[in-house]
């Protein structure tokens, strides 16, 4: 049986995550890269790999605010399975499903995008507060508006 602590752990690392996809939506950029660990990565290769491992929360930001920032997102995470590995280190892998509406003008040559994935996480407690350390997204199925 899970102690108080872990499941308090597990219930910060959710609350993470419903943090990390409001402030993508919401474009707030600057809570967006407090949720990850100053040295985080993010590995989207599997969708995207012509883009390298990005590494800094700095560095994370400025990716995904030039390359989500234009767009009209909505990303919703479902069934987490969370371990916690040690009193300050954990994992968790989400189900994801994002809906995305590109501007009139991308270079993309769509009107939009539904997909379906994963999010493989591991997590970090800095300071008394869990952080995203690294996450790598898989996408597995994707329906395209053209």
């Amino acid at each position: 049986m899970a102690s108080l602590e872990e499941l308090d752990a597990i219930e910060q690392i959710k609350k993470l995550k419903a943090r990390y996809f409001r402030y993508l939506d919401t474009k707030d950029w600057d809570s967006f890269q407090e949720v990850f660990a100053p040295d985080a990565t993010l590995d989207t290769t599997t969708d995207r790999p012509d883009v390298p491992v990005v590494q800094g929360n700095d560095k994370i930001r400025e990716y995904v605010e030039r390359d989500a920032g234009p767009i009209s997102t909505v990303h919703q995470g479902h069934t987490p399975e969370i371990e916690i590995t040690s009193p300050t280190t954990a994992t968790g892998i989400w189900a994801m499903q994002d809906v995305l509406k590109m501007p009139k003008d991308s270079p993309l040559g769509i009107k939009g995008l539904v997909a379906w994935g994963h999010y493989i996480d591991t997590y970090e407690q800095i300071d008394g507060a869990w952080k995203i350390k690294s996450s790598r997204l898989t996408r597995i199925r994707r329906q395209v508006e053209l």
